[in-house]
């Protein structure tokens, strides 16, 4: 079985978290709690509490230096992105990515060098 598959789930709110701890790939919680995106309006309970989850899903981990913890992540973040968005096709397009790419393009504004640039991606994937 693929590894990747076998990550956990992490909410939208963990998700949060982590990209704060993959983004300094050290971290202590209090740094997480100041480094949070202020539209969440998440107190320092609620950011420990995500903490304290995902080091049981075992997402990430933690040292202690002296009366500190510092997490890091176990998983990266490319993995997880992965798993992620197999996830969201399979949910919300049945598993097809053709669905997923027509609605996509139908319902947005692309730039020409948007769509060159997509051109560009589908003639490399072709040569492989």
């Amino acid at each position: 079985m693929n590894k990747k598959k076998q990550l956990p789930k992490i909410s939208d709110a963990e998700y949060e978290v982590m990209k704060i701890i993959w983004e300094y790939k050290k971290i202590m919680a209090n740094e997480v709690v100041e480094k949070i995106d202020p539209k969440f309006d998440w107190n320092a309970k609620t950011i420990k509490t995500m903490i304290n989850r995902l080091l049981k899903k075992h997402v990430i981990d933690y040292e202690k230096q002296g009366k500190y913890y510092i997490y890091y992540p176990l998983i990266k973040e490319e993995d997880y992105q992965v798993v992620a968005t197999q996830s969201f096709i399979e949910k919300i397009f049945n598993g097809s990515l053709n669905t997923m790419f027509a609605s996509f393009l139908k319902e947005t504004k692309l730039s020409n060098d948007e769509i060159n640039e997509l051109k560009k991606i589908l003639e490399e994937k072709e040569e492989k």
